[in-house]
């Protein structure tokens, strides 16, 4: 029997598997939303799967080992993105290898000019900021989050008020935090990273203070290779002078550069919305490089979980893979809303609970035979769409060209 499905994705959300949240895993509701996605493993039998979510409990993550089949792989979107990111993936893909580090740092995707708006007053910093050292004040002692390979490495250097996720400071030099869809503080969702303003020019490598001179990025940490540690030069102690310096958050478009999508992919909607839906969203190069073990080139039928803002689809192109039909479960109106923007001839199924899967084959087989006779417009018209929310007919193969 042909298979009707050859590719299902899935993210289900993690908040209830997630060490930043209350690790309420499988009694968490939105975690129970992993059973929609095994139902849907069983029922359509894809010839290739992916599952994506985050570092979690071991007692969890063997359970979604046990209904899944296949053992978890690990891959840190710090070898391809400057963003901190562990993530697990249960996949049937075979012989999957680790990214190629590519050495990206914070500082290399930050935008050159940001409004205002991203960034803190300075009053406000010099009243709550608390160094990492009392009497060094500044990076002479910085704290550095070894996560055991240098490429995940993110450089703590001074905190506001009591610390939380969304008051702690860090330096461009490293990677960033994990991009999350939730939380709060004036770092909320992106962390706050200090950005040189002005003073010091790079030369030949050498620096040449020039007064008024713009940087990207002053602070001279120094990667030991041999002991795999972060130390800093003890001259550039107050390196934190907010006159030299600024403490913002990233914009949304270094966040969509963190998650290596094109520039401006979810604008049209608010800055609010662009923050949770890159939180919640996949790193689109790691989702690339495991398709990429995929040996067909042609993925006809690809069914996609839980879609978010499809960065699926991006992957694919990425991975060079091409398909006819992209179905898409969200009930997120804003994540549809940027999916329907990148990729309008996505098929967009609605709630995943409250789909059926035999009908869905049914669905499928109709529209392989219409390929070749009749127009699959019509045919749609004739099928009782499962209570999808709306249906926008795929367009044959068509692939949009990377904007980046």
């Amino acid at each position: 029997m042909k298979v009707a499905v050859d590719l299902l994705l899935g993210g289900s959300p993690c908040q209830g598997f997630s060490f930043a949240g209350k690790h309420l895993n499988f009694n968490d509701p939105r975690s129970r939303l992993f059973f929609d996605y095994v139902k849907a493993l069983k029922i359509l039998k894809p010839k290739y799967f992916l599952l994506e979510n985050v570092k979690m409990k071991k007692e969890y993550e063997k359970v979604i080992t046990e209904l899944l089949g296949v053992e978890p792989i690990e891959i840190n979107s710090a070898l391809v993105s400057a963003q901190n990111r562990r993530r697990l993936y249960w996949t049937n893909i075979q012989n999957i290898t680790q990214p190629q580090d590519k050495g990206i740092l914070l500082k290399d995707i930050l935008e050159k000019e940001v409004d205002e708006k991203y960034c803190l007053k300075q009053e406000y910093v010099e009243k709550n900021i608390v160094y990492k050292n009392q009497e060094i004040k500044g990076l002479g002692q910085c704290e550095m989050i070894d996560d055991k390979k240098k490429a995940s490495l993110f450089i703590k250097i001074a905190m506001l008020g009591n610390g939380g996720q969304g008051q702690k400071v860090y330096s461009p030099e490293g990677k960033s935090v994990s991009l999350t869809a939730l939380g709060g503080g004036p770092g909320a969702k992106t962390g706050l990273y200090a950005i040189a303003q002005r003073g010091r020019h790079i030369v030949d490598g050498k620096r040449i203070d020039i007064l008024g001179a713009k940087t990207a990025q002053r602070m001279e940490t120094i990667f030991s290779e041999k002991s795999n540690t972060i130390t800093s030069v003890q001259k550039d102690s107050l390196i934190l002078d907010t006159k030299n310096y600024m403490i913002r958050k990233l914009t949304p478009i270094e966040c969509e550069r963190l998650q290596t999508l094109p520039d401006n992919y979810t604008a049209g909607i608010s800055n609010t919305q662009r923050y949770k839906m890159l939180g919640n969203g996949w790193t689109v190069d790691v989702i690339a490089h495991i398709l990429s073990f995929i040996p067909e080139k042609q993925l006809p039928v690809v069914v996609s979980l839980f879609d978010g803002i499809s960065c699926g689809q991006v992957a694919l192109e990425r991975a060079g893979k091409t398909y006819k039909r992209y179905y898409a479960s969200e009930i997120d109106k804003y994540a549809i809303q940027i999916t329907k923007k990148n990729y309008p001839h996505t098929i967009q199924l609605g709630d995943i609970t409250k789909i059926d899967w035999d009908d869905f084959i049914k669905t499928i087989d109709a529209e392989t035979k219409a390929d070749g006779s009749e127009k699959l417009e019509d045919v749609l018209d004739r099928i009782d769409w499962l209570g999808a929310t709306k249906i926008i007919v795929a367009k044959p193969e068509s692939k949009k060209d990377d904007q980046r």
